[in-house]
């Protein structure tokens, strides 16, 4: 029984320190040849957005709108590929079939 506690407890501090790099990971996405740029952390959750001021034209409204989805789209896509190749150390480790 301690082997399995003693198991857990390192496969939760593993855990914390992914979750911690994920805090500090940062991934940016550009999108309408960057005159929109995304970043978000490992968290998704989104840490700046720059919009160059041509883009700010009302005839370019639909543009941005276009060019935020596809920049937000890619940074959510980038994160959780590089959160899913972090936690495969330690669904690893548990030792379930299929992870």
């Amino acid at each position: 029984m301690f082997d399995k506690a003693k198991q857990l407890y390192s496969l939760q501090k593993k855990a914390r320190a992914i979750q911690k790099e994920l805090k500090e990971t940062e991934v940016e996405a550009k999108a309408a040849g960057g005159q929109v740029t995304v970043v978000f952390n490992g968290e998704q959750h989104i840490q700046s957005v720059e919009i160059d001021e041509l883009m700010l034209n009302p005839s370019k409204k639909k543009d941005l709108e276009k060019a935020l989805e596809q920049a937000i789209a890619e940074c959510v896509s980038r994160v959780q590929a590089i959160a899913a190749e972090k936690m495969k150390s330690v669904a690893g480790d548990l030792n379930i079939p299929g992870l």
